[in-house]
């Protein structure tokens, strides 16, 4: 039987995953990697595969001194060249794909509703929880699914926070660099400039917290965290000049 070559959708479904899953992940046990296998109608191997051959084009790999698989590069580089540098084109098109496959509209896949659509631009809305989707695997996935602060892992508490909003800076709204997993309380604390992080990635209070010193929750909540290096994750480390950006102007702005 001849061997049956990739597609163009399946290169895209695969890219977009692997840029939401750590290096360590990418393997046939990974469920993530056997959903895709299953949707695919292809193996879990020949799926994790494909994934590493696609880290043998990223140079965040080869500059940590890991490898792919370089035989795979001639068909996986041109993709790569393609949608490094529009991951938003990527993530949309894969999840058009992926609706495609399962006989389902994009917004079912989403679950968009009829009512978050009334008055507003379709396009913008699925474009918007796509990234939001993306990006919200990439970072949950990249902290082993942990609050970096409390190591809390209720997926439904766990919150993927921008360190630089999306309103500040668009060209680094999918950089897993800008993200941090956060439970709800610290992602609220860390948005609202409550709580930020220093140079040795140790946590920080604001002065603006002193006036609950002597609120019970201020002991069980703040106290108790202060100077406590967060949990640093599997791959993309914050980006310094991101946690500088955010304590310069959320964290110090009066």
């Amino acid at each position: 039987m001849p061997k049956r070559l990739w597609t163009r959708n399946e290169m895209i479904l695969t890219l977009a995953l692997y840029f939401q899953l750590p290096f360590g992940r990418l393997n046939h046990t990974t469920p993530e990697v056997r959903e895709l296998a299953k949707l695919m109608n292809r193996t879990e191997n020949a799926v994790a595969l494909r994934m590493v051959d696609f880290a043998a084009c990223d140079p965040y790999i080869i500059n940590s001194g890991r490898t792919g698989m370089p035989g795979g590069l001639s068909v996986c580089m041109p993709y790569w060249n393609e949608f490094v540098g529009d991951k938003e084109k990527l993530f949309l098109e894969a999840q058009r794909i992926k609706a495609n496959l399962l006989n389902q509209s994009i917004e079912e896949t989403l679950h968009i509703t009829s009512k978050e659509l009334e008055g507003k631009e379709k396009e913008t809305i699925i474009k918007q929880r796509v990234n939001h989707s993306a990006f919200r695997s990439m970072i949950l996935y990249n902290y082993e699914e942990l609050c970096a602060i409390t190591e809390i892992s209720i997926p439904d508490l766990l919150v993927a926070s921008h360190i630089v909003p999306w309103t500040v800076n668009e060209k680094e709204r999918l950089n897993p660099e800008n993200g941090i997993c956060l439970s709800a309380l610290y992602y609220e604390a860390f948005d609202q400039g409550f709580i930020s992080i220093d140079k040795n990635n140790k946590i920080i209070l604001a002065d603006k917290l002193r006036q609950y010193e002597t609120e019970e929750f201020y002991a069980a909540h703040f106290a108790s965290i202060k100077n406590q290096p967060i949990r640093l994750p599997e791959e993309h480390l914050p980006n310094p000049l991101f946690i500088e950006w955010h304590r310069d102007c959320v964290f110090n702005k009066v």
